[in-house]
């Protein structure tokens, strides 16, 4: 596809300047067979408020950050490796339009593009990419996702319970599961999944339920399995 474009001083000059745009906050982007093939402005869908982020496409990552001088200063870097990432097309809201939702294992959330145009060539891009990296590695495409945060204002109200209002002193939690809008009763409880992080994450309650009837079927299972004949 762009193999290459690798080893070109040009290709080299593009990556370093992402890296010096990041700085001392970033990882390094520079690596052998790695080619970074576009970059734009989309605007993601964060919990408080849709913000701006930088993206840049790379042949095997994605990778964006906030802005702080366009073109100068980025941070917040963020690396997603492509092979773990599948797209979606969504509808258009009355506050976004041109969206889809970028899905992987660890983290999923929402963006738009300024024109329906610029959504379709950046799905085709990264399409693309991930179709020729998941040919190359011989891997499957990813079928587990992180389910994306609803944003806080999506709500005024636990999404749960449906009871209890939010406010200044009624905190809105997220659970790591479903992505739900909560409140602290209805998400006490914290549960183990080690493809999202080392440590135990806020789930609801209903997850949690969830959550621990799979767990208690799979030991159940092993179980069995491990039994002699």
């Amino acid at each position: 596809m762009v193999d290459h474009l690798a080893n070109t001083e040009i290709n080299s000059q593009r990556i370093a300047a992402v890296e010096n745009c990041f700085g001392a906050s970033g990882q390094p982007l520079a690596v052998p067979g790695r080619v970074l093939l576009g970059e734009g402005i989309l605007t993601k869908e964060c919990r408080k408020k849709p913000k701006p982020r930088i993206f840049f496409l790379f042949n095997d990552i994605l990778v964006y950050g906030s802005i702080v001088i366009n073109k100068r200063k980025y941070n917040s870097q963020h690396i997603i490796p492509l092979e773990d990432v599948t797209l979606e097309t969504l509808p258009d809201t009355l506050q976004m339009k041109n969206r889809w939702m970028i899905k992987t294992s660890k983290k999923s959330f929402v963006v738009s593009a300024a024109s329906l145009t610029e959504r379709k060539e950046w799905i085709s891009h990264l399409e693309e990419c991930i179709r020729h990296l998941l040919t190359k590695t011989g891997r499957q495409p990813s079928t587990e996702h992180a389910a994306p945060w609803i944003p806080d204002k999506a709500t005024d109200i636990c999404m749960r319970c449906t009871q209890t209002k939010f406010s200044t002193l009624t905190r809105r939690h997220h659970c790591r599961k479903c992505g739900f809008v909560v409140c602290g009763d209805c998400s006490r409880q914290r549960f183990l999944m080690p493809r999202l992080s080392p440590k135990p994450l806020r789930v609801c309650n209903l997850c949690y339920r969830q959550l621990l009837n799979v767990t208690c079927t799979q030991a159940q299972s092993d179980s069995l399995e491990k039994r002699p004949d």
